[in-house]
């Protein structure tokens, strides 16, 4: 099928990725990692997911600068201008922001859909259909859309949107509230009314709108970063943002469109979809094994297990007995053994306490 030339992508890979460790390190976050023994990261099959939908020129990947010379390397087909290195972290909306001024620049009429690099996808024509159709929306309608997944569990580490008001056009509906990371028990209420989808982070809005949005969530940053519309190089551009970038909020993409704006809404498709953000996610998401037990392209010989998640390095096997709800987990010089549970505010802490009593090359 021919691809639409204003058809626009723009990959988040900046992340550091604490949730995941210490398989997802600050020197090598989960995104560059080839978590599942496929031959391809994270950020390469997202790469391809989306170059089988955009043209390549098309496809922006932001990230921070200590991750250039890791992105080029598993992308050395995308065009060296087209990775957006931030010279410091300051989440994801000011850099949608930016990503969507250059693209604005090249192309007025462009539709954009901005998508994180850290994600399962199950029925890529499911998905690809979702796209287009939402590409097509936002390019008729003044809007932020969002893509929604109808809950399977009460999964306490998603954000969970309400669906509002139809709109007429299939599947698509007004957001009219957004709870991002409830408890368990409101999950399962939400859930079972019904009325919720699952935030999945990817975003969709035609590049004028898109600039007006943004002016409406972060007036003062839209109006700076306009001046990169009329820079001629690109050298003039780097200058400019690492210049104002630190300035900007710590405002994440999610926030600004759900939870800041009247103006969004959300469309529920049909694809399978997970957030690989935490080891609960991936657990719930992942096919069990023999007594409910997750096993991460690792061996091992298990007795007695169950219910745990485990991912070790290639080359090391773990034996293991009498282990029940556990995440084990190991990388280069460091080895995690916790609770699974909602895991995700313990391995922050963990994270924290390393760093500061054995250094920061330990994150």
């Amino acid at each position: 099928m021919e691809k639409q030339l204003n058809n626009y992508c723009v990959i988040l890979a900046g992340g550091h990725g604490r949730r995941l460790w210490p398989s997802s390190r600050k020197e090598c976050p989960k995104q560059f990692v080839d978590f599942f023994g496929t031959g391809r990261t994270q950020l390469q099959s997202t790469f391809d997911r989306m170059a089988a939908i955009f043209p390549i020129e098309n496809i922006y990947v932001c990230t921070r600068q200590r991750y250039y010379k890791l992105t080029r390397r598993q992308l050395p087909e995308l065009p060296e201008d087209n990775v957006l290195t931030e010279p410091v972290n300051r989440n994801t909306a000011p850099s949608v922001a930016w990503a969507g001024v250059r693209i604005h620049r090249e192309c007025e009429d462009a539709r954009i859909l901005v998508v994180p690099s850290d994600q399962f996808i199950v029925g890529e024509e499911q998905y690809r259909s979702c796209v287009l159709r939402g590409l097509d929306f936002v390019a008729e309608n003044d809007l932020i859309l969002t893509m929604g997944i109808k809950p399977s569990r009460p999964e306490p580490g998603y954000g969970y949107i309400q669906v509002g008001e139809p709109t007429g056009t299939k599947d698509i509906y007004q957001v009219r509230s957004f709870t991002e990371k409830p408890e368990r028990e409101f999950a399962r209420l939400f859930m079972e009314s019904g009325e919720f989808y699952w935030n999945t982070g990817m975003f969709l809005a035609n590049a004028n709108y898109l600039r007006e949005f943004f002016y409406q969530v972060m007036q003062d940053i839209t109006s700076r970063l306009s001046q990169v519309k009329d820079m001629s190089t690109m050298e003039e551009e780097m200058q400019f943002v690492r210049a104002h970038f630190p300035a900007y909020p710590n405002l994440s993409m999610d926030k600004a469109a759900l939870e800041m704006s009247d103006n969004s809404y959300v469309m529920c498709c049909d694809f399978g979809w997970a957030d690989l953000g935490t080891w609960h996610s991936i657990y719930e998401f992942k096919q069990r094994k023999e007594d409910d037990n997750v096993v991460i392209d690792s061996e091992v010989v298990l007795e007695n297990c169950k219910n745990n998640i485990i991912k070790l390095p290639k080359g090391h096997v773990g034996v293991i007995n009498g282990l029940e709800g556990f995440i084990v987990a190991e990388q280069g010089d460091v080895l995690l053994i916790c609770k699974k549970g909602d895991s995700s505010s313990l391995i922050r802490k963990y994270v924290n306490e390393v760093s500061i009593r054995y250094g920061e090359k330990y994150e």
